[in-house]
């Protein structure tokens, strides 16, 4: 039988993408394993992945998809307000389609090794049964995940929720102090759904036989080195840690339906040299309509050429999360006259634009983004600065880490109830694209330098960190 590698992202767009990665990776170094990914299907919008999976069909067919069934949930079953609560119900439940897919998968290979991710931890019990080894591939970075393993350590050290603690700095091994107001919203209640999740899953994190994480040791050195002398899990031993990133994708959709480039790129082509500022906030990124034309006055005073994906804002009514997004009205949400303003300075484009091809232009100088880690990885390897808009999951600790202690990226300051206005955005694009701080943040943007030193060579330490596990496979 052929040796095969098992693949369980959790639903989402971004956590795909990078599993999706982590095949490749395998299957350039390893050609003789064969890949499977389970696909869940999510209870809510996370973002399209059909034609994303149809194209990575067609062209890594060695990398074949196993489409789970349908767990039927309601997310008015579900009393936590974060969509986490919904996501760790799911692979709970999903352990019996996890369970039928590894025995069918097992009549005609053999599984060397069962990579998830974290909201997948209940298959750790399916690879138990089947004798599977079982890893972790933690898609954000080494900085995050001392965070997170640690956080169970935190649970136990106080009896006070997180959200009540306010601006009260908490300690983890290997990054800055962290305000309890700035971790991951699910983890602040301790009575919440979604933080017992958290709790119980990073408790089981350590059990598995190893994690690969999403990073390079010369990007977090303070924090690899604190989880790889057991700081972050301090009652029991750390499982082998794998840094083998950066693995990114870059997208191959620069093309329209008929083949001519997409116009946002001709644009961009256009335009000089590290002139533009770049604004986008990944697939589940959504501003309140209030914030969408705020951040327009300010970009519009900046004075300064942009690029700007622009989606709709989320609805009161819970089904738009099972909806595909629709097409943004523009002269709707944006103010009156905007685009016309701007027509010769700015370009908006409605709901995607190819961000790592977009970074990658010689006149982008600039990108305001959410922080999600992928969109991190990106910009550094463009060696494009970045303005830190957190939005949502572990992008606030992305930003201490980033802005604080690698200044790499300056902060997007927001009021108590998270509103940006319009003159902090005119001040933070303007800074980074024209003022001597601008000037440094750029030339601390060692770009593709970074990048390729994992990759680089044969004794790479992401190259060589990847042989090590897979000679374990």
């Amino acid at each position: 039988m052929k040796d095969s590698i098992v693949l369980y992202p959790s639903p989402g767009i971004g956590h795909l993408v990078s599993m999706v990665e982590l095949g490749r990776l395998i299957l350039k170094h390893f050609p003789s394993f064969s890949i499977t990914i389970l696909i869940t299907l999510p209870p809510f919008n996370t973002g399209s992945t059909g034609p994303y999976i149809t194209r990575i069909s067609t062209a890594t067919p060695s990398i074949s998809f196993h489409h789970l069934p349908a767990v039927l949930i309601s997310p008015d079953s579900i009393t936590s307000p974060h969509h986490e609560a919904l996501i760790f119900d799911v692979a709970r439940r999903n352990n019996p389609n996890v369970h039928q897919a590894l025995l069918t998968i097992s009549q005609t290979s053999t599984i060397r090794a069962f990579i998830i991710d974290i909201f997948c931890t209940p298959a750790q019990d399916v690879a138990a049964s089947f004798n599977i080894p079982i890893y972790y591939f933690y898609t954000s970075g080494a900085a995050a995940l001392c965070v997170m393993i640690y956080f169970p350590t935190i649970h136990k050290n106080t009896t006070k929720s997180l959200k009540d603690l306010g601006s009260a700095l908490l300690d983890f091994p290997g990054t800055p102090p962290i305000p309890a107001q700035d971790m991951v919203k699910p983890m602040l209640d301790r009575n919440d759904d979604a933080y017992q999740g958290f709790l119980e899953f990073f408790t089981r994190m350590p059990e598995s036989n190893g994690i690969l994480i999403n990073t390079f040791e010369s990007l977090e050195p303070s924090a690899l080195k604190a989880l790889l002398a057991g700081l972050c899990v301090p009652d029991r031993p750390t499982p082998p840690i794998y840094c083998v990133g950066p693995v990114i994708a870059a997208d191959d959709r620069t093309v329209g339906e008929h083949g001519e480039k997409l116009e946002c790129l001709t644009w961009l082509n256009s335009q000089p040299n590290r002139s533009v500022v770049f604004l986008c906030f990944g697939s589940l990124g959504l501003f309140s309509a209030a914030q969408l034309k705020e951040l327009a006055v300010g970009l519009e005073k900046s004075g300064q050429r942009f690029l700007w994906v622009v989606r709709n804002p989320p609805t009161e009514d819970k089904s738009w999360r099972n909806m595909a997004p629709p097409e943004p009205d523009l002269d709707d949400l944006l103010p009156q006259g905007f685009l016309e303003r701007t027509k010769d300075r700015g370009f908006v484009v409605k709901l995607w634009a190819p961000q790592m091809e977009v970074l990658s232009q010689k006149s982008v100088g600039g990108f305001v983004t959410h922080y999600g880690w992928n969109s991190v990885l990106e910009a550094v390897c463009a060696g494009v600065p970045t303005i830190a808009w957190p939005l949502y999951a572990e992008q606030r600790v992305n930003r201490i880490f980033l802005v604080e202690e690698m200044k790499l990226a300056m902060p997007m300051n927001e009021s108590e109830d998270g509103f940006v206005s319009a003159a902090e955005v005119e001040k933070r694009v303007r800074e980074l694209m024209d003022s001597d701080e601008g000037k440094t943040l750029k030339r601390a943007n060692h770009g593709l330098g970074i990048c390729r030193r994992g990759w680089a060579s044969e004794g790479g330490s992401s190259r060589a960190a990847f042989s090590k596990v897979a000679e374990l496979w």
